[in-house]
């Protein structure tokens, strides 16, 4: 799998590049809403790392001691935020990240290269 370089100009605009206008900063505040939650970084982190780059929900509830509704309540917020995307198949639904997100959001934190004196 090939990983788009994010410091490419044709990526996305860092945060130290030009100002966000107020709808991209809306749409990334309610990314990083969601995933200022510990459990949805877990989560997300289970999910990007799983083998076949998905995984089953029911592999993912039995590392928290939390309620299926409420992990499920969890990888709403993250699909809603766009994070994650999820397939039924039978009675489980098996998730996997959203690369383009991801990477999107990893372009956010590029900084610039600075010429040395």
């Amino acid at each position: 799998m090939d990983l788009e370089d994010v410091t490419a100009p044709a990526c996305c605009a860092p945060l130290s590049g030009p100002a966000l206008g107020e709808d991209d900063a809306a749409e990334l505040a309610g990314v990083f809403k969601a995933l200022s939650d510990p459990v949805r970084l877990r989560l997300l982190n289970m999910i990007a790392s799983a083998d076949a780059g998905e995984a089953c929900v029911c592999d993912l509830t039995g590392a928290f001691e939390l309620t299926a509704p409420t992990i499920s309540h969890h990888l709403k917020v993250l699909r809603q935020a766009g994070l994650i995307d999820g397939e039924r198949r039978g009675t489980w639904v098996y998730y996997r990240v959203v690369p383009e997100r991801l990477t999107r959001l990893a372009g956010l934190f590029t900084l610039p290269h600075l010429a040395s004196a």
